[in-house]
């Protein structure tokens, strides 16, 4: 599976997304055949390579001709104008679906920001040329570079006021912080507005927040820089791009742990739910014996770094504890594949694990066989095992 990683140790904007990915590789000449399938002419698109802290990266300017520089540029457009003109486009489907949900993120943002309703909300900034073409561009060069997940780290932001339609603003600006709710922010004391509310809707509407780079093979690494110099720090968007890792026998994953002895018991099967729902890889209850001699439950998850945060943000939020313990563990696991096998009850999947080539378990699906067994009336372990067997005459053959 092919990735992209944005490492956003000085912020994000949208340029800067577009810089980095063209500097990892991009075809700009395709990006610009694409965007002109928008129909939005009097503009040019500008990269160059520039040094910031003495680290090159590219630098991607969208340029509007000094003819409209006053008039087109800052024209005001409603979410429905912007959807509209990038619907007519002849633009692949899944480019305009993307494009359109993060300028809706941007909407919802403002219109919280200005306690007003998204459709009501008119662009300016956002509106402009410069940020439909890096926008709807930076879904192309996704679409173009094959990527299929995205992920951010921690983002930066800075402090000061930046200058708006509506007067100074305090960074960062209302409609970013709203933007970023629910992910990892860090501030900083650098005077600059270092995340903006377009860097900050195509990464968290497309990508997903983590702590630290999935584990990859990587094949491409690219910077995107800033408008400015910074002397605190290079003020530059790194982006890396790879292959997942396919780990069959073994990885790391993370064990988040809390005690609780104040909770009803049936808050822990519900807790549960949410905590699989948003991509842990197991959780269980345990009784414990907690101090003061109170009985209590011990709630162990394991999950792994993309959705590690979210967990732990559902344990914070469904339960009544104060903290969470979390370690890393290492994890042995046998090479796993699907199969579908004929009973004489009908069709069952199977999973088949092994190591090293040969088969050490066989466990059929249980929602597959507790359908069958509901249809016809059956014993759930008459199918259970007549897929075990059909499992097993297929093994033996191969």
């Amino acid at each position: 599976m092919k990735i992209v990683y944005f490492d956003c140790f000085s912020g994000a904007s949208g340029d800067m997304i577009l810089g980095a990915l063209i500097d990892a590789g991009l075809n700009q000449k395709e990006l610009t055949e694409e965007l002109k399938k928008l129909g939005i002419s009097n503009y040019e698109l500008s990269t160059k390579k520039v040094l910031r802290s003495a680290i090159t990266g590219t630098k991607f300017d969208v340029l509007i001709k000094e003819d409209i520089a006053n008039g087109e540029h800052h024209r005001r457009r409603t979410l429905e104008d912007i959807s509209r003109l990038i619907n007519e486009s002849p633009l692949s489907e899944s480019i305009r679906r993307n494009s359109i949900r993060i300028f809706e993120n941007l909407a919802n943002a403002e219109a919280k920001v200005h306690n007003t309703l998204p459709e009501e909300v008119h662009f300016h900034e956002v509106g402009a040329i410069d940020s439909i073409v890096d926008i709807v561009g930076a879904v192309i060069a996704f679409d173009s570079l094959k990527i299929e997940n995205i992920y951010f780290s921690p983002i930066r932001t800075g402090t000061g006021f930046v200058k708006c339609q509506h007067g100074q603003f305090p960074v960062p600006a209302p409609a970013t912080i709203e933007i970023l709710k629910g992910h990892h922010v860090i501030s900083t004391n650098i005077q600059r507005e270092l995340t903006t509310p377009t860097g900050a809707a195509i990464l968290t509407t497309l990508g997903v927040n983590v702590e630290m780079c999935p584990e990859i093979t990587l094949h491409q690494i690219g910077y995107g820089a800033g408008s400015h110099e910074i002397p605190q720090i290079p003020n530059l968007l790194r982006v890396m791009i790879g292959e997942t890792v396919t780990v069959t026998e073994q990885d790391e994953a993370w064990m988040l742990e809390t005690n609780i002895d104040d909770m009803p018991g049936e808050h822990f099967g519900y807790l549960l739910e949410k905590i699989l729902d948003a991509g842990a890889l197991d959780g269980f209850l345990t009784p414990v014996q907690m101090k003061k001699s109170r009985p209590g439950t011990l709630i162990s998850v394991l999950v792994d770094d993309v959705h590690l945060l979210k967990v732990e943000r559902i344990i914070f939020e469904q339960s009544t504890t104060f903290g969470i313990r979390k370690y890393k563990v290492n994890r042995k696991k046998l090479n796993r594949k699907f199969i579908d096998v004929k009973t004489e009850y009908g069709m069952i999947k199977v999973k088949i694990g092994m190591l090293n080539g040969c088969v050490k378990n066989i466990t059929p699906e249980h929602e597959d066989c507790r359908k069958i067994a509901d249809a016809e009336e059956l014993p759930l372990k008459l199918v259970y095992n007549a897929a075990i067997n059909a499992a097993q005459l297929i093994k033996d053959k191969t």
